[in-house]
C-alpha cells in the first residue's frame, strides 16, 4: 500500500500440455482467475503455454478473452472470491443466485462454456469460428501435439489504449504461446515450456516478478500478488529472497483423503524448511524474481528492480511482432546455449522445479513459505490409485536423480546451504531408496512367521522394549502430527495405507528406473496426471471408495504383497488351531511383533482384498491381475512353508 503507483509489473505463466487430459474449460477458468487479480491491469500480463499446440485450447482462450471483458468488472464491483467462474458459481447457494447481475453473468459464462464444450466434443473448431479470427490460420492439417510450428497470439495488449472492458477499464495483457515441437528435437517437457515463456515475455512485458501456476490450480485469493510483494519489497529482507512459495490446496479432496495428502508436508515440513533458508520450489503457486531465474548470483545490492524497463510498444503491427517473437519459441532456439543449464529452469530432470529452486539457493538466495489464512491457490488432486502412484513415481524418481547429479544437495550444496536445509532436501531425495526397507518389513517377517522363525526379541526380554518404544512412539507422533495439521482419524489411517503403497510400488520402480538412467539404459519421461474423471469414478471417489481399475505393474506388486501377508497369517492360524503344530503361548512369546506387523499389513489391505474378491464395479482389480497375484503369492508361500 505504501508503494501505490510504484508497484512492479507481474507476469503470470500458466502451463498446459494436452487438452485430452487437461480440459480447456478448466484451463481458461485458471486463466480468468489470474486475469482478475486485484492489481493494476496495465501491470499484469498472463501467458498461456499450450504444449499441445491445440486449436481447441486456443479457441477456449479466445472465448475467455471476450468473457473477461464482463467478468473482470463484475469481480471488482462485487469483490468476488474465488475468481475462477466455475468455482465461484459452484460455491454459492440457491438463495445467493437471485441477483440480476449474477444471473446475467452466469448466463454469459454458461454460454461460453457451452461453446467450448461443443468444440471439444467435435474435436475441431468450426470453419465459421475460424473465419471470425485470423489467428486460426496458424494451424494446418499436419499440426499435431508432437509436431507443430511455433504459434504466438497476443489476444490482449495492455499497452494498447483500445484494449478495455465494458467499463472502459484497461485489460491485462493476454498471450497464447505454443512453442514449436518436432520429433527430431527433444522438447524438455515443462522446463522447456517455461523457458520459452521467459524469452517471449521478456520482449512483451518483461516483468521483474513472475508467478507460475499449473493449469488446474486456479487463484483462490485475489490479493495473492500483494501478499508475495510484501516479501519482495521489504526494506530489510527483500534483497535475499528469490521466490515465495505458496502451498498446494485441493478443492476436490474428500474429508478423509482416501489417497493421502500433502498435509504434513505443507503444515510441518515446509514451515521447518522455511527456518533454514526456505522450502522447495514445487512448480506451481510460486512467485519468482525474474533475474534469479536468469542465473543471477546473490549480492547485498540485489534488491529487486521495481522499475525494470517495459519494452515499448513497437511501431510494427501486432502480426509482425508475433512473427518476430515466434522464433523465441522455436524447437532449436536453446540448442548450444546456456538455456536449461545456467539460464531458466534446469533440463534433464522429471522434477525440474525442485532442481531449479535448489540451484538458486546454492547461489546464495533464500525462499519464503507463506500460507495465508485464505488459500492462495486451489487445484485438483488425483481421483484414482493409479494416478497417485504414477505421480509419486515421477516425483521420487526426479528427487533421486538430483541426489546423484552434479547438483546434489550433499556435495553441490555443501557450504552453500544450511546443514538443516540439506537434511530437508534429503528427506525427499531418499524417498525411493526407502522402498527396500519397507519391502523387507512387508515380506521377510511374514515369511518367517509362516516358518515359525522368530526375528525379534521375546516379549519377556528387556531388548523387546526398544522395539516396542520405536513402534508406539512413531505411531503416536505421526497420529498427533496429522491431527494437528487438520486431518481426521480415518484420514490418518488412509495416509498409512498410501504410505505403504507408495513405498512398495512407486518408489521401487522409481529407484530401478533411476539406476537404469544412470547406466544409460533408459530415458527421462514426464507423465501428466489426467484431470478428467468419468462420472462413475467420481461418484466412488466422493464415497471414498478406492479406485483400482486398470491393470498395471504397480497394482500387480501391491496385490502380490497383500496376498503374501494374507496367506502367511492364514498359515499361522492353521498351525495354531487346526494342526496345533505350535503352542499359543510360545507363538505370542517369541513372535508377537511379527504377528502384529503381519496383522497390520493385512488390516491395511482390506480395501484391496475387497477389490480382489468382492467388488463388481469397474473400480475393482482386473481379473487378470487378481489371478496373477493370487497364483504367484500362493506358489511362493507354499514353497516357503515346505522348505
Amino acid at each position: 500500500m505504501r508503494y501505490e503507483n510504484e508497484l512492479p509489473r507481474v507476469d503470470v505463466f500458466v502451463c498446459t500440455a494436452d487438452p485430452a487430459i487437461e480440459p480447456p474449460i478448466m484451463v481458461i477458468n485458471t486463466v480468468l482467475s489470474v486475469l482478475a487479480y486485484n492489481y493494476p491491469p496495465e501491470k499484469l500480463s498472463v501467458y498461456l503455454s499450450d504444449d499441445a499446440g491445440s486449436e481447441l485450447t486456443f479457441y477456449a482462450l479466445l472465448e475467455a478473452s471476450r468473457f473477461a471483458k464482463h467478468w473482470l468488472p463484475y469481480c471488482k464491483k462485487f469483490n468476488v472470491e474465488p475468481r475462477s467462474p466455475a468455482a465461484y458459481f459452484a460455491s454459492l447457494s440457491v438463495s445467493d443466485q437471485s441477483d440480476a447481475d449474477f444471473s446475467e453473468m452466469k448466463r454469459l459464462y454458461e454460454e461460453m462454456a457451452n461453446k467450448i464444450d461443443v468444440v471439444c466434443k467435435a474435436g475441431t473448431v468450426s470453419e465459421q469460428a475460424k473465419l471470425e479470427y485470423k489467428g486460426f490460420s496458424k494451424w494446418n492439417s499436419y499440426s499435431s501435439k508432437k509436431n507443430h510450428a511455433a504459434i504466438l497470439q497476443i489476444l490482449n495488449d495492455s499497452r494498447d489504449e483500445e484494449t478495455k472492458d465494458i467499463d472502459w477499464v484497461r485489460l491485462p495483457t493476454l498471450v497464447y504461446v505454443a512453442r514449436e515441437k518436432h520429433p527430431e528435437h527433444f522438447h524438455n517437457f515443462k522446463a522447456g515450456a517455461m523457458n520459452a515463456l521467459l524469452r517471449v515475455s521478456s520482449e512483451i512485458s518483461n516483468a521483474p516478478v513472475i508467478l507460475n501456476v499449473d493449469c488446474d490450480m486456479y487463484s483462490n485469493n485475489s490479493n495473492a500478488i500483494q501478499d508475495a510483494l510484501c516479501f519482495f519489497m521489504d526494506e530489510e529482507r527483500s534483497r535475499e529472497i528469490a521466490f515465495v512459495q505458496f502451498p498446494q490446496s485441493f478443492g476436490n479432496a474428500t474429508k478423509n483423503e482416501v489417497y493421502g495428502s500433502l498435509r504434513v508436508i505443507d503444515e510441518v515440513e515446509f514451515h521447518g524448511a522455511d527456518g533454514y533458508g526456505g522450502p522447495l520450489y514445487t512448480g506451481t503457486g510460486c512467485f519468482h524474481r525474474r533475474d534469479t531465474l536468469y542465473g543471477r548470483e546473490y549480492s547485498t545490492e540485489a534488491r529487486i528492480d521495481l522499475k525494470r524497463a517495459c519494452p515499448e510498444k513497437m511501431e510494427e503491427n501486432v502480426h509482425k511482432l508475433e512473427e518476430r517473437l515466434e522464433r523465441l519459441a522455436s524447437s532449436t532456439y536453446d540448442q548450444n546455449t546456456q538455456w536449461g543449464n545456467e539460464i531458466g529452469l534446469k533440463y534433464g530432470c522429471p522434477v525440474e522445479d525442485v532442481l531449479t529452486g535448489l540451484t538458486i539457493k546454492c547461489k546464495g538466495w533464500r525462499s519464503v513459505y507463506y500460507r495465508p489464512e485464505r488459500n492462495a491457490f486451489v487445484g485438483v488432486t488425483a481421483t484414482t490409485l493409479d494416478q497417485i502412484l504414477v505421480q509419486h513415481k515421477r516425483w521420487s524418481e526426479g528427487d533421486l536423480m538430483i541426489l546423484f547429479s552434479k547438483y546434489s544437495p550433499v556435495w553441490y550444496g555443501l557450504g552453500k546451504l544450511n546443514p538443516g536445509l540439506v537434511l530437508g532436501y534429503l528427506i525427499y531425495c531418499l524417498w525411493s531408496p526407502n522402498c527396500w526397507a519397507t519391502l523387507y518389513y512387508s515380506i521377510v517377517p511374514s515369511f518367517c512367521l509362516l516358518k515359525g522363525i522368530p526375528l525379534f526379541p521375546q516379549v519377556s526380554s528387556k531388548w523387546f522394549l526398544p522395539f516396542a518404544y520405536v513402534i508406539i512412539a512413531e505411531l503416536i507422533y505421526s497420529f498427533a502430527e496429522f491431527l494437528w495439521s487438520g486431518g481426521t482419524i480415518l484420514g490418518w489411517w488412509n495416509e498409512q495405507r498410501i504410505w505403504l503403497y507408495k513405498r512398495t510400488s512407486s518408489y521401487m520402480f522409481a529407484f530401478l528406473d533411476t539406476m537404469l538412467k544412470l547406466f544409460g539404459s533408459s530415458n527421462t519421461t514426464f507423465i501428466v496426471t489426467p484431470k478428467v474423471t468419468n462420472d462413475d469414478v467420481l461418484l466412488r471417489y466422493k464415497q471414498e471408495k478406492m479406485e483400482f481399475g486398470s491393470a498395471s505393474p504397480l497394482l500387480t506388486i501391491l496385490s502380490i504383497l497383500a496376498m503374501i501377508n494374507l496367506f502367511c497369517l492364514m498359515g499361522l492360524v492353521k498351525k495354531l488351531i487346526f494342526t496345533r503344530e505350535l503352542g499359543l503361548e510360545y507363538i505370542f512369546e517369541t513372535m508377537a511383533l511379527q504377528i502384529l506387523l503381519c496383522g497390520i499389513l493385512v488390516f491395511v489391505n482390506l480395501p484391496l482384498y475387497n477389490a480382489l474378491f468382492f467388488r463388481q464395479d469397474t473400480g475393482k482389480i482386473p481379473s487378470s491381475t487378481a489371478f496373477q497375484s493370487v497364483a504367484f503369492a500362493l506358489s511362493v508361500c507354499t514353497c516357503i512353508a515346505y522348505m
